[in-house]
C-alpha cells in the first residue's frame, strides 16, 4: 500500500511539471493552473518552493530557445559599452529596457509574495483571474503593430513591466499579461514575443538564485526529493515543447483560442471548484 501510494504522489507531481512547464510559456497562467491541478489532486504545497523549482525549469527551456538572442545581445551590449559602435547601440537599448522592466515585478514580488501565496492561491480567485486573462487576450486578437527592437522606449518598458508585476496572481499569465501589454504599446508580434520571453530570464533568474539554494535544502524539498526533481526534468521537456509551439502560433496570429480556453477553464472552475 506504500508503494502505490508512493507511486502516486510520484505521477502526481510529473504530471505537476508536465502541466506547469506546458503552460508557462503559453498565455494560459501556469500558476493559476498548478492551483487547479493541486486541488483536484488533494496535494498540499505550501508557499512558492515547488513553483518556483519547476520554473527553473522554464527558464532552461527558454535560455536554450533564445540562447542566440541572449548571445548577440551580450555581444552588442558590450561592444557599445567598450566601442560605442552604432550598430551595436539597439541591443545595448534593449538590454536598459529589460531591466527597466524588471524593476516592478522585483518590487511587487518582496512586498506581496506571502500575501499572494496566502491569499490569493485558491482555485476560486484562479477562475476569475483566468477570465481576465481571456479578456485581455480577445482584445488583442487583431492588433498588428509597427514596433521593431530599435524603435522601444521607457515607457513601453515600464508598461510590460507593470505588466508582469500583475501577473504575479495566479490566473494573471505571465506570458499572456506581457504579450498583451507590448502589442497595445505597438510592439510587432515577433517583437512582443522576443521582449515578453527575454524579460522572464532576468525574473526568473533572480528568483532562482535567491530562492532555490533554501529550497534544495530544506526537509520539505528532501521528502519529496525524487517526485520534485522529475517534477523539475519534466517541466524543462513540456517548456521547450511549448515555447517552440507557441512561436508557431503567434506567427499566425490565433491568440484568441487561448482566449477561449481561458474563458472555458475560468467558468468551470468558478462553479465546480
Amino acid at each position: 500500500m506504500e508503494t502505490l501510494t508512493e507511486l502516486g504522489t510520484l505521477i502526481k507531481y510529473v504530471i505537476l511539471g508536465l502541466f506547469q512547464g506546458f503552460a508557462e510559456p503559453i498565455p494560459i497562467s501556469s500558476s493559476g493552473h498548478l492551483v487547479i491541478l493541486r486541488e483536484l489532486f488533494g496535494i498540499e504545497i505550501k508557499g512558492l518552493s515547488f513553483e518556483i523549482l519547476v520554473n527553473f525549469g522554464s527558464l532552461l527551456a527558454v535560455l536554450v530557445i533564445f540562447r542566440k538572442d541572449i548571445i548577440r545581445l551580450i555581444v552588442n551590449g558590450w561592444r557599445y559599452l567598450s566601442k560605442k559602435e552604432e550598430t551595436a547601440k539597439a541591443d545595448f537599448q534593449f538590454i536598459l529596457f529589460l531591466i527597466i522592466a524588471t524593476i516592478p515585478t522585483g518590487i511587487l514580488g518582496l512586498l506581496f509574495e506571502d500575501y499572494i501565496s496566502e491569499k490569493l492561491s485558491f482555485p476560486v480567485v484562479v477562475g476569475y483571474t483566468l477570465l481576465i486573462t481571456g479578456a485581455a487576450l480577445w482584445v488583442i486578437r487583431n492588433l498588428r503593430g509597427k514596433k521593431n527592437d530599435g524603435d522601444l522606449t521607457v515607457k513601453d518598458a515600464l508598461i510590460v513591466g507593470a505588466a508582469q508585476a500583475v501577473s504575479l496572481i495566479p490566473g494573471i499569465s505571465r506570458s499572456g499579461a506581457t504579450i498583451v501589454a507590448a502589442m497595445l504599446v505597438g510592439m510587432k508580434q515577433e517583437t512582443a514575443l522576443r521582449f515578453s520571453f527575454l524579460l522572464y530570464i532576468p525574473v526568473s533568474l533572480g528568483i532562482t538564485v535567491l530562492k532555490l539554494p533554501k529550497i534544495v535544502t530544506s526537509p520539505e524539498f528532501s521528502a519529496l526529493m525524487i517526485p520534485n526533481i522529475l517534477a523539475f526534468l519534466a517541466s524543462i521537456i513540456a517548456s521547450y515543447f511549448a515555447l517552440k509551439w507557441f512561436i508557431n502560433i503567434m506567427a499566425k496570429g490565433n491568440l484568441k483560442y487561448f482566449a477561449f480556453y481561458c474563458f472555458i477553464v475560468g467558468i468551470l472552475v468558478i462553479i465546480f471548484l
